[in-house]
């Protein structure tokens, strides 16, 4: 009877996680869906208002990679430069090819877990995964934090 507290206070937080897991509506879903299709939308046309409208205030980009045999490396990315970049004439398309694989929302919190492949115009470049984190404002959601690894092998 000594654990009957631990186990009712157990089974109380799992109510309230499925609780606030069943406010997911799939409308919810797909606009979080919607804003970061825009946001590689942009990134194919070379659309950098595009992509700029996907974003949050103080928006930040981060990639995890490094040499192989080496320790990681995090770098944080310029919004402006990666903007500026977008936008610059290329050559080739920047195809980003995501698929979303798990997308979590709690009130105006949203994450985003998926897979990409990088090409450049037909010829693939990377593989890794994107990690998201969105912010639903009163414009609609925004990209708060974008983190992915790079790696040019073993891609899902």
């Amino acid at each position: 009877m000594k654990h009957y507290p631990i186990f009712l206070f157990s089974c109380l937080l799992l109510g309230v996680r499925r609780e606030a897991h069943a406010q997911t509506t799939p409308a919810e879903t797909q606009a979080v869906k919607q804003t970061v299709t825009a946001f590689f939308d942009g990134l194919r046309r070379g659309d950098s208002s595009m992509v700029r409208r996907t974003l949050a205030p103080g928006a930040v980009l981060h990639g995890i990679g490094g040499q192989p045999g080496q320790p990681p490396t995090l770098r944080t990315e310029s919004i402006s430069g990666f903007l500026k970049a977008v936008g610059t004439p290329h050559p080739e398309v920047w195809d980003e090819r995501v698929q979303f694989e798990q997308v979590l929302i709690d009130a105006n919190l949203a994450s985003v877990w998926a897979p990409y492949e990088f090409y450049l115009g037909s010829k693939f470049s990377h593989c890794g995964y994107d990690s998201f984190q969105l912010v639903k404002l009163a414009e609609g959601w925004k990209i708060a934090h974008v983190i992915d690894t790079r790696r040019k092998e073993k891609c899902k």
